[in-house]
């Protein structure tokens, strides 16, 4: 109980609800303040909930709570499984009742959030069946019924889109980044225009440019046509190969097909089945009944206690006596009919478990064609729908996906299985050395009873006998069925190695000629590509020579136009064109910077000739200062002894009277 309320404290005292409780505050709550913070932790899960208690019935408040806790599919504890003494507790805000509900409520608010938003959605609107009558309202019941199927399905797919990994924030990262290497491309064709409109030829060599751009993607377009129809070649002599296959198969079993053979196999398939429905079929429908029932036994009844399973294990034991006492008895009594007819029931029982093993292989093995049937059909449809190529789709992607997970999860379950019957399986070899040292017991006795009555090792000689019966009953079916494997094994490997020659005849021939033409093809490939590097490279020498004569010609032009304007300007009439001369500007500056020293130098002069006196001067500013701060403190101290008594001057001398 102590564990349960240190949860319930740390969950209130977290966001949102920040209660700032301990144990003992939370502990000395009223009942009225523990129904309002259960009604706070049920608005946060439903925001419809939240109310004021005090202004509410409290049949009203229990009512709505009950109703809330339904939809969140909560159970009372064991000793609260009573309806009416669970309303009862919430009335009236038992902490017996009200503690446990926190405590689930609090560490599940998350699931149950989504819950409660689905609830609001998804649970129907009961509509009583003679309200349905009417057509306009049986039509709308139909419309809603409609429009909760469609918002499951689009919940899925949110929920789908939610795990799948994909995020908006992630794809307009991508998408700036793109309009940001758009906008690099943009200025560098830009650039790159500049540059090639001052060469002299530039329009023929971007013909010879944009000419081989144009075979390159030419290029591509045969070599990629080239893998298209290598594939659908392919794909043809594999649809060839199938079709020769069943060609072969439907003729082989055309020359097998005479009367007696159909019939002796439709005779077989009869007994399978007949089998399967009669025998087998039943026994596991019933078998599954006895578990299911079972699991109802189970389920109705209450939940058991320490002093139960005590009780039932002490039944196990004496049930377990009563079946030793009978053992004994049987053997004690010893009857010899029986001891004859222990051998037959061995190779009945043998025979029996050989043939449900063969049905059970024979039901996979069904099954498993049936699954690769229905695989091959939709591996066919998807093929033909996409003109040979199969292609995987984002939900199928996504499903593939899902299924990943769906097998994690079985993963954990079988891995937690294990686990249990690992335990179970130490539990059962405990059992068995029990069963066997009571078992050597038994025949410890049953030696000593031997020997009395004069018949010794008579239990062991019997043991012996079907021990080989069973042993060679066992090697006489491996011999048959090794020898039945083999044969078949030897005309699989026949067949195939038959039909890989014949299928291998075309393909090699056509190999060979395929070969010679790639040869041939990658010969005129290497001459075209060294034509090709030497013509690039010799352009790509032309362009960075013509790029350095140009730019040597723009600077030499520049420098001419400079001096041109230069000399103009300084051989010019007009003032004002004179002024604009980069000769006068220079010498402007000089003349206005040695006027600037000029007068630096006078003022530096002025300030070494008083700084003496200004210092002088300084020095008795500070003595002032000094001067005046003593005769502050000699006021300030004259005040404090006006208080005391009084100060007289009189002839030069002061007196204090007090």
């Amino acid at each position: 109980m102590s564990e349960q309320l240190k949860i319930i404290v740390e969950q209130l005292n977290k966001e949102p609800f920040k209660k700032n409780f301990n144990l003992i505050t939370f502990d000395s709550l009223d009942p009225m303040q523990l129904l309002q913070i259960l009604n706070d932790v049920l608005a946060e899960i439903d925001p419809k909930q939240t109310i004021d208690i005090r202004e509410e019935m409290p049949d009203q408040t229990v009512k709505r709570i009950c109703a809330l806790l339904a939809m969140l599919k909560y159970k009372p504890p064991g000793s609260l499984s009573d309806v009416s003494s669970f309303r009862q507790g919430l009335v009236t805000g038992s902490k017996p009742v009200v503690h446990p509900i926190l405590h689930w409520l609090l560490q599940r608010v998350p699931e149950l959030k989504k819950r409660a938003y689905l609830a609001r959605f998804l649970v129907k609107l009961e509509v009583p069946a003679e309200f349905l009558q009417d057509d306009v309202i049986n039509d709308t019941y139909h419309q809603y019924e409609e429009l909760v199927e469609g918002f499951k399905t689009y919940h899925k797919e949110c929920e789908q889109l939610r795990t799948s990994g994909f995020s908006t924030a992630e794809i307009r990262r991508d998408i700036s980044a793109m309009e940001e290497e758009k906008d690099q491309l943009i200025k560098r064709v830009e650039r790159l225009k500049k540059r090639v409109e001052s060469v002299s030829n530039h329009q023929r060599m971007l013909e010879q440019a944009r000419q081989l751009r144009v075979e390159k993607e030419r290029e591509e377009s045969l070599t990629h046509q080239k893998q298209e129809q290598k594939n659908q070649l392919f794909q043809a002599e594999q649809r060839l190969q199938r079709s020769q296959q069943q060609l072969k198969d439907l003729r082989q079993a055309a020359a097998d097909a005479n009367p007696e053979s159909l019939i002796r196999r439709l005779e077989e398939e009869i007994k399978i089945n007949s089998y399967m429905v009669s025998e087998k079929l039943p026994k596991e429908l019933e078998g599954m009944r006895r578990t299911v029932q079972y699991l109802q036994k189970v389920a109705s009844e209450p939940a058991m206690g320490q002093d139960d399973l005590h009780e039932l294990e002490d039944k196990i034991k004496e049930v377990d006596s009563q079946i030793n006492q009978l053992i004994e008895k049987r053997m004690m009594r010893n009857d010899p009919m029986d001891d004859k007819l222990t051998l037959y029931r061995q190779q009945a029982s043998i025979i029996i478990r050989r043939k449900e093993s063969k049905a059970e292989e024979l039901q996979e093995a069904r099954e498993e064609l049936a699954a690769a049937e229905r695989v091959l059909k939709q591996r066919n449809s998807q093929t033909q729908g996409s003109d040979g190529e199969e292609v995987i789709r984002s939900d199928e992607l996504k499903r593939l996906v899902a299924k990943l997970r769906t097998k994690g999860t079985m993963y954990k379950k079988k891995r937690q299985e294990i686990a249990e019957l690992k335990a179970e399986y130490g539990v059962l070899q405990r059992t068995e050395e029990i069963l066997k040292q009571k078992h050597e017991n038994l025949q410890q006795k049953l030696q000593t009873v031997e020997a009395e009555k004069g018949i010794s090792g008579y239990s062991d000689t019997q043991e012996e006998l079907e021990r080989v019966s069973a042993i060679k009953s066992e090697l006489d079916e491996k011999k048959g069925r090794t020898l039945d494997d083999m044969s078949e094994m030897v005309k699989k490997l026949n067949s195939m190695m038959v039909e890989k020659k014949s299928a291998l005849a075309p393909i090699i021939k056509e190999l060979r000629s395929l070969r010679q033409r790639c040869q041939d093809l990658s010969h005129e490939y290497e001459e075209k590509k060294v034509q090709y590097e030497s013509c690039a490279a010799g352009l790509e020498s032309n362009r960075s020579k013509l790029e350095q004569v140009y730019i040597l010609q723009l600077i030499i032009e520049m420098q001419i136009q400079r001096a041109a304007e230069e000399m103009k300007a300084y051989v010019s009439s007009d003032p004002q064109e004179r002024k604009k001369a980069i000769r006068e500007m220079y010498m402007k500056n000089i003349s206005e910077q040695e006027l600037l020293g000029k007068k630096l130098r006078e003022k530096q002069k002025l300030v070494r000739e008083s700084h003496g006196v200004n210092m002088e001067q300084m020095k008795m500013w500070r003595d002032l200062e000094q001067l005046m701060e003593c005769k502050r403190q000699c006021f300030i101290q004259a005040q404090s002894q006006a208080s005391i008594g009084q100060v007289i001057q009189e002839g030069g001398e002061d007196r204090l009277v007090l």
